[in-house]
């Protein structure tokens, strides 16, 4: 069985982790996309692949250098698209925890990959975008990319060339969806932070958001993330390892409840 709550002073009734619950809320970052092959978003010398994050994930970066940024997220695209990158236990046990679960699962995504939706989740927001869609800067219309962008591409709304961009977050803009994701953590009653650092604002704060709300909050992390205090509960170790069975474990509570 999964750890008691721990309750602090002014907050909701207790829970146990073992109950049957009625609302998830997910959230995942670079973690685990990792063990798919797929680089964490920034070495410990503060470069994404040999570019300064100024560079390749500003708009100021995007302004002065449009064809930089555009081959570095070509690359990334590459990779994706390619067969050494596929969707790990992990992702396959979210999947099956959304398929399998009667209650509501929300799966909020710091990643850009589509590894989720290759695993078989129906029920994703990518909070910072999707590395497989464009955008016009103009009208913020989407677009499929199944290939590269290039600055002298034309965009199909505006007709312009130079006016499609990648359509990911990039620092210093604001998430996607907020509203949406707010909304289900006021409602949840368990929180699941994946393999997360806990650096990164707005994500870093919804394990302070579920709380208020009374759910039950876990981490599953291979190191502490920098908001584990926050976290009723910690599981350290591969994602690979941790999702599967804590998804089997919610499963198998909720089929003995019935």
């Amino acid at each position: 069985m999964l750890g008691k709550r721990e309750v602090t002073k002014g907050e909701m009734s207790e829970r146990e982790m073992g109950e049957e619950y009625q609302r998830i809320v997910i959230l995942t970052g670079a973690g685990i996309s990792a063990e798919s092959g797929i680089k964490t978003f920034r070495a410990s010398d503060g470069l994404w692949e040999e570019h300064r994050i100024e560079d390749v994930a500003t708009p100021e970066g995007f302004a002065a250098n449009p064809r930089l940024v555009h081959q570095f997220y070509n690359l990334r695209r590459q990779q994706l698209l390619g067969d050494a990158v596929q969707p790990n236990a992990a992702h396959l046990a979210l999947a099956r925890l959304e398929a399998e679960f009667p209650g509501e699962v929300l799966l909020v995504t710091q990643n850009i990959d589509n590894l989720h939706e290759r695993a078989g989740c129906r029920n994703v927001i990518h909070m910072h975008g999707e590395l497989l869609k464009s955008r016009c800067a103009r009208s913020g219309e989407l677009f499929p990319v199944g290939g590269d962008i290039n600055v002298d591409d034309v965009c199909d709304c505006c007709n312009l060339a130079g006016s499609l961009r990648p359509h990911v977050v990039w620092f210093g803009e604001i998430p996607l969806l907020m509203d949406e994701i707010y909304n289900a953590l006021h409602q949840c009653d368990l929180f699941v932070a994946i393999g997360t650092s806990g650096n990164v604002y707005p994500a870093a704060g919804f394990v302070r958001e579920a709380v208020a709300a009374g759910a039950h909050t876990l981490e599953i992390n291979l190191e502490p993330s920098a908001v584990q205090s926050m976290f009723a509960e910690k599981r350290r170790g591969l994602a690979s390892e941790q999702v599967p069975r804590l998804v089997g474990e919610l499963l198998s509570v909720n089929s003995m409840t019935r």
